[in-house]
């Protein structure tokens, strides 16, 4: 019983983990954190391997949710750095508008996030996504679009506030 357990877990992680680690690279832009999150991911998966029903959707979603831990952590180290930098400054500079995709996406509600980077970013088809996160093909349509109507209202502010 361990036996199989095991391989099955070995041939999951062969099967699974370029393509899982291919999909963080793309999102953290970063080899070694995104091998970190998708090793996280498998750890993760392992601790829970009976009871899981469908792993490759766990470990996406799971690898999902650290990436965005990372951007998070990458946004309070930036706002961190910019408080110190503006107090040393005699005239701190303007800070340009700069509306990236990837704080767009993060600022996104989950229910909204996931969908979109596992549909975009994972190049995963409307039909898995919606296998992979439990919702009917028709929400998570639904979801894409009100994610990128969101999308295209936070571009506008962002540009539109450009000086």
């Amino acid at each position: 019983m361990k036996r199989s357990r095991e391989k099955a877990a070995s041939e999951l992680f062969a099967a699974l983990y370029p393509r899982l680690a291919g999909w963080c690279r793309r999102l953290v832009d970063d080899d070694g954190t995104a091998h970190e999150i998708a090793s996280e991911a498998f750890t993760r998966l392992w601790a829970r391997w009976t009871s899981v029903e469908e792993p490759r959707g766990f470990l996406y979603v799971t690898a999902a949710n650290l990436v965005r831990d990372h951007w998070r952590k990458l946004e309070r180290e930036r706002r961190a750095m910019h408080r110190v930098t503006s107090e040393a400054a005699v005239r701190p500079h303007p800070e340009q508008a700069d509306p990236s995709v990837r704080l767009l996406v993060q600022s996104l509600p989950e229910r909204l996030r996931v969908p979109i980077l596992l549909h975009y970013y994972a190049d995963m088809p409307i039909r898995e996504v919606s296998a992979l996160i439990g919702r009917k093909e028709g929400t998570v349509k639904a979801d894409l679009h009100a994610a990128r109507e969101l999308l295209r209202v936070y571009l506008r502010r962002s540009l539109d506030h450009t000086p």
